[in-house]
């Protein structure tokens, strides 16, 4: 490999982890800041709720359908278009003289979020295209998101206690131009259409169902389960689903080709990616929650507590990535054994435990992800064409993000629908350790299994 090789490759994982860093921070940033803001703009509880919620839910809706444009159009157009547009929302939620603009430029940030998410995953899918290489640059690619979430809390505690909630859209404004100037320069186009075309109902669809059905799981607890909008919610998500399918199997250039679903380790890899992410988001819900209102630690010292749980994914994923590469992404995705074995072990917290017992169950939970995230990853993105790329990546951050909010919506029940917190909390940690014990089993059995067309053409 030349040396300007390496230089292009290098800048293209900057890039990459420049786009993922700033949306996976908003994710969790803003909820620190919610105080600030009710101060600032005089917002009520519902409007707090909807400048959380109108990012997440414009984002994991909108991801599958940016996937599948930037397959069509070039992954590096998608990625720059969303740059573009999160940057100009951030700027917008920074600026916001009421309540109601802010819930609007916040759901630009997700669209502009929605489209960058998936078009960094298959740009680095596109960059290296050798399987060890490309697996250690997902570990990085890993590490940066867990980086995130851990950094979350502090900089948005921090710079609330400083210079204001604005400064929250403010910082990514710069940074988004640094990512933007390097992305030009630097990232190689990798549209592949191959004669497809733009499968418009399959967009639409796509979108319909999975915003009614993100709505439904957000709105759950607040609004009620049996309530006439969830109901209504759930029921549109199921049509638009079955719609949805029937489209997509009766089509002549389908968005999502159905059957890499057949390909076990494509399956497993975004079945065992669903099931980390309803574990470990419904967990740090739950113990949000807990920390917070059961042992009246304030959001900035919360965040600090969940430093262990984070660290191992940030400073080993790069090494979990290099665990890929040599062995492939089998053993290391059944990691997450280790990370359920943590959270069942955090499942016996009470108010007056000692934080000296709670952090080595952290780091246990953590310890897991290092290698698993960068595994169901690699084993999604890697069983499909190049062609495919943004399409399988966003399908795999679909399920995850889709999944995180459905652990956040059936854990986050459990805190009120049980006789105390602590018991609420006991259950989702023991929900949530069992579905990543399920994911590692998931990964063990599937991932790294040919489908039997496959073997079929390699006896051949």
């Amino acid at each position: 490999m030349g040396a300007n090789d390496r230089r292009v490759k290098t800048l293209t994982l900057l890039v990459s982890c420049f786009g993922l860093f700033m949306i996976q921070l908003d994710l969790t940033v803003v909820n620190v800041t919610l105080r600030g803001i009710q101060a600032g703009l005089g917002a009520g509880v519902s409007g707090l709720q909807w400048v959380v919620d109108a990012y997440a839910l414009l984002f994991a809706s909108l991801m599958l359908s940016a996937g599948d444009l930037g397959d069509l159009f070039g992954h590096k157009r998608i990625f720059l278009l969303g740059l573009g547009v999160f940057v100009a929302g951030s700027a917008l939620c920074a600026l916001a003289p009421n309540t109601g603009m802010l819930i609007i430029s916040r759901a630009i940030q997700g669209v502009g979020a929605a489209a960058l998410l998936p078009a960094s995953l298959a740009i680095l899918n596109h960059a290296f295209t050798e399987q060890k290489e490309r697996a250690q640059a997902l570990g990085l690619w890993a590490g940066v998101s867990g980086l995130s979430v851990v950094a979350g809390p502090i900089v948005g505690g921090a710079l609330v206690s400083g210079p204001g909630w604005q400064w929250v859209f403010w910082v990514n404004v710069p940074v988004g131009a640094v990512a933007f100037l390097l992305a030009v320069r630097t990232v190689k186009e990798s549209e592949n259409p191959e004669g497809r075309r733009l499968d418009v109902r399959g967009q639409l669809l796509s979108v319909f169902f999975l915003a009614a059905l993100l709505f439904a799981l957000i709105e759950g607890n607040p609004l009620g389960w049996s309530s006439p909008a969830v109901t209504a919610a759930f029921v549109v998500a199921a049509l638009g689903f079955v719609a949805f399918v029937f489209i997509e199997q009766h089509g002549a250039s389908p968005m999502v080709e159905l059957r890499f679903f057949r390909k076990p380790a494509f399956s497993g890899a975004n079945a065992a990616a669903g099931l980390m992410n309803f574990g470990i988001y419904g967990m740090i819900f739950a113990l949000s929650l807990f920390f917070q209102r059961a042992q009246g630690y304030s959001p900035i010292e919360t965040g600090l507590r969940m430093v262990p749980l984070f660290a191992p994914l940030t400073f080993l994923a790069p090494f979990g990535g290099r665990l890929v590469g040599w062995i492939g992404p089998r053993i290391p995705a059944s990691g997450l054994a280790l990370s359920g074995a943590g959270m069942l072990m955090l499942s016996t917290v009470h108010a007056t435990s000692s934080y000296d017992w709670i952090w080595p169950a952290l780091f246990l939970c953590g310890l897991g992800l290092a290698p698993a995230t960068p595994a169901v990853v690699a084993a999604a993105t890697g069983s499909v064409p190049p062609s495919r790329a943004g399409m399988a990546s966003a399908i795999n951050n679909t399920a995850r993000q889709g999944m995180g909010a459905l652990g956040v919506a059936v854990l986050g029940g459990f805190l009120s629908s049980q006789p105390t917190l602590i018991s609420g909390v006991h259950l989702a940690l023991i929900v949530g350790g069992c579905a990543l014990l399920l994911g590692a089993l998931v990964g063990l059995v599937f991932i790294g299994v040919r489908s039997s067309s496959a073997r079929r053409s390699n006896a051949a």
